[in-house]
């Protein structure tokens, strides 16, 4: 069997329709296919690859670190210099509030990781979640999903769930002193970049105070620069008690993490001991990989460069065919007539050698979400494309 023969054989499947790219390299922002084709990443590998594919930074600490060892033991145990140091740049970019760090594998860890200790540290049950949000696949962070389209074969999920419109401060009342934590994003991505609002954002966090309530923030695709902003929450005025970061953390190597106070993350560590535990947690190949990332964001002044390139990218919106553009920094949502004409752009431009992609609750909407290192020529050629396959609709 060839390659394609042994995926659609032996590799379990997440759909009948795969994109079915056999990508054999990859660099900046592009990936190369078993026939020579190029492909513009204009997704980052649904916003994984922050910096591109194979940054030669990112590339230098991954070689360097596995020359010295990969996995020593199972997280918490070995004091590790990639772990400690990224540890040490993200204190550097964190309110001060924020600051103990548990490294995990993926962002729906991390968020299972936050349940946890929201419950643990404040001895409730109840947890609150936005409609139309997502947080996750595993069994607790689908309980989050208001929609039961991706989970009504699964139930009975995670009791004690309830949830609240978002952007509506009146639902505020629902968080009470039976609530363990509220856990919102700060840009609802699955839904099409729907954008929170400073008040109702703060509403929360004032009631969250007023109950005792832990307010947990899912950055996991909206941080790291992707708003122009080190984190999205900044742009609305208030800190959480618990951070979610993931996707892009690992400059394509799978890490996450959930950030917290030491004392309330302190719950894990007494009362029992071993409150929430992973083996390949932090591993170390996979911090060396972040931290050259996030150095390279910052050294090349890639937030700054944000707003520019949005300005690109808001041009479509005066296409005729085009229903509504939502921008949250270098990450859009261009809304179409139908699914029906997202499908055939998104088939068209993956013909031209950009791929794109929709959105988990919203399939009218076109995904733009590139690395932040996406040079101003390669945007612009991009956009380009997109206009001409919009005038042939």
């Amino acid at each position: 069997m060839n390659n394609r023969e042994i995926f659609q054989r032996l590799i379990a499947q997440t759909s009948e329709a795969p994109v079915g790219l056999e990508v054999v390299n990859a660099e900046g922002l592009y990936l190369f296919d078993n026939k020579g084709n190029k492909y513009a990443d204009l997704i980052s590998g649904i916003g994984v690859s922050i910096v591109g594919h194979r940054h030669p930074k990112v590339i230098e600490s991954i070689k360097n670190q596995a020359d010295r060892y990969l996995h020593t033991m199972v997280y918490g145990e070995h004091i590790q210099a990639p772990q400690t140091q990224l540890a040490a740049f993200l204190r550097g970019i964190l309110p001060p509030s924020l600051d103990n760090i548990y490294f995990v594998n993926s962002g729906t860890e991390a968020v299972e990781g936050a349940l946890k200790l929201a419950r643990r540290y404040t001895g409730r049950t109840e947890i609150i979640s936005a409609k139309s949000a997502y947080h996750g696949s595993t069994a607790g962070s689908a309980s989050l999903m208001s929609s039961t389209f991706f989970t009504g074969k699964y139930r009975p999920l995670v009791p004690g769930i309830k949830f609240i419109e978002y952007n509506d401060s009146s639902e505020c009342d629902k968080i009470t002193s039976k609530t363990a934590a509220i856990i919102l994003e700060c840009v609802q991505g699955e839904a099409g970049i729907i954008s929170g609002s400073c008040a109702f954002f703060k509403a929360i966090r004032n009631k969250c105070n007023e109950t005792g309530t832990l307010l947990i923030l899912d950055e996991i695709q909206s941080g790291l620069g992707r708003t122009g902003h080190w984190w999205a929450f900044e742009g609305l005025g208030i800190e959480p008690d618990i951070l979610l970061t993931g996707k892009g953390f690992g400059g394509g190597l799978p890490l996450a993490a959930f950030i917290s106070s030491k004392e309330i993350m302190h719950s894990f560590a007494a009362k029992p001991v071993l409150g929430h535990i992973t083996t390949f947690g932090g591993n170390a190949l996979c911090c060396a990989s972040s931290l050259a990332t996030l150095q390279v964001i910052q050294e090349e002044e890639l937030i700054a460069q944000v707003v520019q390139k949005t300005d690109a990218i808001q041009l479509i919106a005066r296409h005729t065919k085009v229903s509504d553009v939502r921008i949250a920094g270098l990450w859009a949502a261009i809304e179409l007539a139908d699914s029906e004409a997202i499908m055939m752009v998104i088939q068209r431009l993956k013909e031209k050698g950009v791929l794109t992609d929709w959105f988990l609750f919203n399939d009218k909407s076109l995904r733009i979400a590139p690395p932040l290192n996406i040079t101003m020529v390669e945007l612009n050629t991009c956009m380009e494309m997109l206009l001409q396959i919009l005038n042939s609709l």
